[in-house]
């Protein structure tokens, strides 16, 4: 990874509150639930798998991701993903999207982590940089239109990175795949790496 950076990440209140787009409903297409959404903001993914019959649960830790979450009722609770999480080692999904990997600023930490929340045959589908665009750790702040919210620990990776680092915490790398201008990547969990 490269050097850690200053980065203001700017975040439009109307775009934040939006539905799921046809491409994260694509992305979405075939996974088993029940699906834990991490750092699911405004709760739109988990209200589009629950319109499916899919049940879904989000967790993040932003008042404001929880405020939007209880508009569209979308099940949502205030936990970060470093914690004990309901339902740990027995979820069939578990997704990252909007770089949502970058949380914490280690992703090797984040994957190692999703993958104890993954059931044995599980998997998690994980929101990427494009091709060519260098993995990187960095500091961001949020911009929610109503001023900034303190610098928290980020990361992004590359599409070019995942395989690599799913490999290192146990996590297979089953397919990439860009939907729309987006990037995502479905990993598998693996057997234990020694």
């Amino acid at each position: 990874m490269t050097a850690v950076r200053h980065h203001v990440v700017e975040l439009d209140l109307e775009d934040y509150a939006r539905d799921a787009d046809e491409n994260e409903i694509a992305a979405l297409a075939d996974v088993v639930g029940p699906v834990l959404d991490v750092g699911s903001g405004p709760g739109r993914l988990v209200a589009a798998l629950a319109s499916r019959g899919v049940p879904a649960l989000g967790i993040d830790v932003a008042p404001l991701a929880l405020e939007f979450a209880a508009r569209r009722e979308a099940p949502t609770l205030s936990y970060s993903v470093f914690e004990r999480v309901p339902g740990e080692g027995r979820w069939p999904t578990v997704l990252l999207f909007d770089g949502n990997i970058g949380i914490g600023g280690d992703p090797l930490d984040l994957l190692r982590r999703v993958r104890q929340l993954l059931r044995p045959d599980g998997v998690a589908i994980v929101e990427l940089e494009a091709p060519g665009v260098a993995s990187r750790q960095a500091i961001a702040q949020l911009d929610l239109g109503t001023g900034m919210t303190g610098w928290l620990p980020w990361a992004r990776v590359g599409v070019d990175d995942i395989h690599d680092l799913a490999h290192e915490v146990g996590l297979l790398t089953t397919r990439t795949k860009m939907l729309g201008s987006r990037w995502f990547g479905w990993l598998r969990r693996s057997t234990p790496t020694t």
